[in-house]
Parts: C-alpha cells; structure tokens; sequence
C-alpha cells in the first residue's frame, strides 16, 4: 500500500463573526501565506494550502465535512483506498464512514484510530 500524502485536517469557525465562513477561509489562507503555503483548492467548505516547492506538504482547513457525519482530523491520500480499507476492516478498527465515490471526485472512508480520531483515508478518481 502506498501513501501519496498525510494532511492534517483544520476545523475553523466563521472567522470574523459575520457567519460567513468565507472570512475565516481568507483569515486562514493569509495566515498560512505567512508560512509559504499557497490556495490550491477551495470548495467553500474545505480549502486545502501546499508549499509551491514541496506540493504534498499541505494543510487543510474545513468549516465541517461536506457529505461524511463527522469532520475528520487528519486525510491519508493512498493509492488503492479499497485495498486500505479492506484491511483496516480485517483489523476490527471502527469505520465512521463509507467508503463512498464523493461528487468532487475522490473515493474516501473514515476510520477512527487508536486515539479516536478520525481519519479521512482517500484516492483521487
């Protein structure tokens, strides 16, 4: 099995008190511009920042999950996300979610570790 990238998962609220979450987005982006991470993605819900010179070091910040019943705190991009999950099935750990083929083009589970986090593990379509 092979990992593609770990990115850690952000909860944000509104940001600015308006209950517009665009806000707390433009807080965050400007925030983590700072650090030299640039908007690569932005669904409204989710937004994710990579570094232009290392592209799999990223961060994501979300309002809440779009479509799973919880917001995940950590996303694992693998290879072969059926191969992942049937394993961790065989290995008696609770899945959250799924696995479902999401409308943005990825096929994802959750799964809670150890700790109880959630972990959002996905391949891209």
């Amino acid at each position: 099995m092979s990992v593609r990238r770990v990115v850690p998962n952000i909860v944000t609220g509104t940001g600015d008190g308006t209950g517009d979450a665009s806000g707390a987005m433009r807080a965050n982006a400007a925030f983590y511009g700072l650090l030299g991470l640039d908007e690569v993605m932005n669904q409204g819900w989710i937004m994710t920042l990579a570094s232009p010179s290392h592209p799999t070091a990223q961060v994501s910040i979300m309002t809440a999950d779009r479509t799973g019943p919880v917001t995940p705190d950590l996303s694992v991009e693998v290879e072969d996300v059926d191969a992942v999950h049937a394993a961790v099935v065989r290995s008696g750990a609770e899945i959250v979610y799924g696995p479902a083929d999401e409308e943005w083009g990825v096929r994802r589970f959750f799964v809670r570790d150890p700790n109880g986090r959630v972990v959002n593990v996905l391949s891209h379509g």
